[in-house]
């Protein structure tokens, strides 16, 4: 059986999301591509625009990663104007968006109103009110590594419903199908159930 790999940063894994880094190609298989806050650089804005709108083809899946980062030196209102500039990219492309977010979780659910396609966390590893004010607003949550051994997370994704949630490695270095052997048991569900019901949500945000 094989295993889908929701965000991951290494081109030897065929099935997933590859996540392309600033001024870097596209690879020949499924990509998500975007601006992430990090690599904001605000003499340059409209380059990095204009490559990020030249590397869109028919396998980029996804707009990102993109988002909000409280912990980067680029000024908040600069990252948000760049966020926004992506949502209504999702939006004209009807392309899901694929959200890096540090301690910046209500201003990206503020900024949702704007997004007309889906919105999926990716490597979701904060507390049970942020994930429950996520899911009430409709986002997806991405789950790493962290589960196979954070105890409060584990708990967390047994109470997220399997219709909102989405498994990856990141830039982890680790076996996917560890993480969706570790899903399977805390959610009580086979394998099997567990890998039809992912493939189900890919689709469900892919056509919107």
């Amino acid at each position: 059986m094989d295993f889908f790999d929701f965000h991951h940063h290494k081109k030897n894994i065929p099935y997933g999301i590859y996540n392309v880094d600033l001024e870097n190609s596209p690879p020949e298989q499924l990509y998500s591509i975007g601006i992430h806050p990090k690599d904001i650089n605000m003499e340059h804005i409209g380059d990095q625009y204009a490559w990020l709108e030249s590397n869109i083809s028919a396998d980029c899946f996804a707009i990102g990663e993109c988002g909000l980062d409280s912990i980067v030196s680029v000024p908040q209102k600069i990252q948000e104007k760049v966020f926004l500039q992506q949502i209504l990219l999702s939006n004209e492309l009807k392309k899901p968006l694929i959200i890096h977010c540090v301690r910046k979780f209500y201003e990206v659910i503020s900024l949702k109103k704007k997004a007309e396609q889906a919105m999926v966390i990716h490597g979701f590893n904060k507390k049970h009110r942020i994930a429950e004010d996520l899911l009430k607003n409709n986002f997806y949550l991405s789950f790493g590594k962290a589960v196979l051994y954070n105890l409060s997370l584990q708990d967390i994704l047994k109470r997220t419903p399997l219709d909102k949630i989405f498994l990856e490695t990141d830039n982890e270095n680790f076996n996917i199908e560890e993480l969706y052997q570790k899903v399977a048991e805390l959610k009580e569900i086979s394998l099997e159930t567990l890998n039809e019901q992912i493939l189900e949500n890919l689709d469900t945000i892919k056509n919107g």
